[in-house]
């Protein structure tokens, strides 16, 4: 029925901002923990917190974890989010956060220009307009310092460029089930992580080895949910709604670390939420979400 991919396209929406909540809190979490703990090793166990929950859901859902007959596309997505998240992780040790979270926001445009010639679908001249205007509001929000153009800069924006990437190749692999994408994303990273361990090993206290769990199982949360929303909802729609991470950012800043939401931030954050309400209404309003 033709009204239901307006539905299904409004519930990809809704997937999307909850993953990109959780998306959040994982980067929260993984910055606390990778100023004493390798990266290697976070990623590595990160996977064991994750393997707490896919286990259950492996064994109910019964879903065959080894079809192959997307095997290249499944393996290249698997080290573009790998090549992701040690990229966040080893250049937030170096930078401060919001500098590399700006970089990370220029994944919806990065998204939104692959998303035409890697998946065909159209991208519309309100859907850049939504994504320039709502880089602004991070710009604004941010403001980011001299810091940002250290060394470590071209390895956020690799890892930036590697999640867009990754994003636009799970849209790309949409009829394929959830479970097996987000299960071998997590036995990819661990693995990956595992291997550089050896170089950077320091044994966690019991609370930090729980918190690597949960970054594991909250990291996986947020995979689940995009994965998800790609299935249902055009890239070049969701995109934009990534902007809301900084919103969350700054929510958890004030919460924890009672860290004041400044003018820019308040600004910012309002031209950032305005720009993805706006594109994702348009789009599923018009049925050209899905």
């Amino acid at each position: 029925m033709p009204s239901l991919r307006p539905a299904a396209s409004g519930l990809g929406v809704l997937f999307y901002l909850i993953g990109v909540f959780l998306f959040a809190l994982n980067d929260a979490l993984g910055k606390w923990l990778v100023a004493d703990y390798g990266v290697g090793q976070l990623m590595m166990l990160r996977s064991f917190g994750a393997a707490f929950v896919l286990a259950p859901m492996i064994a109910s859902l019964r879903v065959g974890l080894f079809d192959v007959s997307q095997g290249p596309l499944q393996a290249f997505r698997i080290l573009c989010m790998a090549a992701d998240t040690y990229s966040f992780y080893w250049a937030s040790r170096f930078m401060p956060l919001a500098n590399v979270m700006t970089f990370y926001m220029a994944a919806p445009l990065i998204v939104t220009a692959l998303s035409a010639p890697l998946l065909g679908e159209k991208v519309e001249r309100f859907r850049w307009i939504a994504v320039a205007v709502g880089f602004v509001g991070v710009v604004i929000a941010l403001q980011p310092s001299p810091q940002m153009f250290s060394w470590a800069s071209p390895l956020a924006l690799f890892g930036a460029s590697m999640f867009a990437l990754g994003q636009t190749v799970t849209r790309k692999l949409r009829r394929t089930h959830w479970l097996p994408l987000v299960a071998w994303q997590f036995a990819g990273a661990g693995v990956i992580g595992a291997a550089a361990t050896p170089f950077a090993w320091t044994t966690p206290t019991l609370f930090d080895l729980m918190l690597m769990f949960l970054v594991g199982a909250v990291s996986m949360g947020c995979f689940i949910f995009i994965t998800r929303a790609l299935a249902m909802t055009r890239a070049a729609t969701l995109a934009p709604l990534q902007y809301t991470s900084i919103l969350w950012a700054t929510i958890m800043g004030w919460l924890v670390w009672r860290d004041a939401p400044t003018l820019p931030i308040v600004v910012g954050n309002a031209i950032i939420i305005g720009s993805g309400l706006f594109v994702a209404t348009r789009g599923v309003r018009s049925g050209q979400g899905a």
